[in-house]
């Protein structure tokens, strides 16, 4: 249980983009950088602490210090749920967005991709403590982060795009240190407590793991089969949007061999502690009452077909309102979303992202 696990939901929208007829591997071959952390006795909001917190993260271009000294060029790109450093080198996104011209073109910015806590080469429940694993949040993610990136000697980020669990960390990040960053691009989440039917999904597939008596209190021999099978079959309804599915899934049989295989390719990648733990990490998230501390210019964008953010809520026309310079984007229903994956879609969002980036530049 040792073994680094992809991502759940990235495996979701993999998927959907091969069936599309849309590349799953990568076209580019990216340039990244390995790199690795130690954080020493890392203390956690529960008051849990690690003798040793890993944190891996990616990077791609080179950092630039502008005149007084401090890197000018810094983009942290944030990945979701059961994600890793590589999720965001999606051709979908990346072959979009970091070639020549390119938004993020890697000649000009230096983009950061790290391994979340609990996900990746990072610090996780697999690693050897299994359900003794310290019970991390998002706000443990963001000051790690931050003590990641002063452990690199980047003292300032151009951007921070994130995307499903990362869209909640921008908002964290935004509010926690305001003046990090010149922008923010928080794709794909709500600045609300997770409740109401998210909350419910995430919890039915924690539950379903937990009470599958293979789990064994975290300390299985063997994968928890029933209660992963479960817990999977939440995820991929939680990530599906139904005019795509319908699409490309037109009959009884084809979308009964999707599932099928859907869940052939995510039981092979995923360890229940892990996912018990990522899901959970959203359990305390609620940066609403904070909002107008955020000082950076945010893109916040979220797709009209997103099951687990549903625009029929309301919830994003308010809150924006409270961010000084917020401006939210709703998606329109197309042959080019994705649901909730439409985040990594980037040609659907891209020239909303220039806009910003130009809007925030330094003259």
């Amino acid at each position: 249980m040792n073994m680094c696990r992809p991502a759940v939901w990235g495996i979701v929208l993999a998927l959907s983009m091969r069936a599309m007829g849309q590349q799953e591997s990568q076209t580019h071959t990216w340039p990244t950088q390995d790199g690795t952390v130690v954080l020493k006795d890392f203390k956690f909001g529960t008051g849990e602490t690690l003798p040793e917190l890993k944190l891996h993260y990616l990077t791609l271009g080179q950092p630039h210090r502008n005149s007084a000294g401090h890197v000018d060029n810094a983009v942290l790109l944030l990945h979701g749920t059961g994600g890793n450093a590589r999720s965001l080198l999606n051709p979908a996104f990346s072959d979009v967005l970091f070639v020549p011209g390119g938004v993020l073109d890697i000649t000009k910015y230096f983009l950061i991709f790290p391994d979340e806590i609990g996900h990746g080469q990072s610090s996780k429940p697999s690693d050897g403590l299994h359900a003794h694993f310290p019970a991390y949040d998002y706000d443990d993610m963001v000051r790690a982060d931050r003590m990641m990136l002063d452990a690199m000697k980047v003292d300032h980020l151009r951007l921070i795009l994130g995307t499903s669990m990362g869209c909640m960390q921008g908002f964290v990040w935004g509010e926690t240190y305001p003046d990090f960053m010149d922008a923010l691009a928080p794709f794909a989440c709500l600045p609300v407590q997770i409740a109401g039917r998210n909350r419910m999904m995430r919890y039915m597939a924690i539950q379903d793991i937990k009470l599958d008596p293979a789990w064994m209190g975290g300390e299985y021999k063997s994968e928890p089969q029933d209660g992963l099978r479960a817990a999977n079959e939440m995820l991929i309804i939680m990530g599906s949007a139904p005019l795509v599915l319908q699409k490309q899934e037109p009959t009884r049989q084809a979308a009964e061999q999707y599932v099928d295989q859907s869940l052939e390719r995510m039981l092979a990648s995923t360890d229940a502690n892990n996912m018990i733990y990522y899901l959970n990490a959203s359990r305390n998230y609620d940066p609403s009452a904070k909002l107008e501390s955020i000082k950076a210019p945010v893109l916040w964008i979220n797709s009209a077909d997103d099951f687990i953010n549903p625009p029929e809520l309301g919830i994003a026309e308010k809150m924006v309102t409270r961010i000084p310079h917020g401006r939210f984007i709703l998606i329109p229903i197309s042959d080019a979303t994705r649901g909730h994956g439409t985040h990594t879609v980037a040609a659907v969002w891209k020239d909303y992202l220039a806009d910003l980036m130009r809007q925030t530049e330094t003259r």
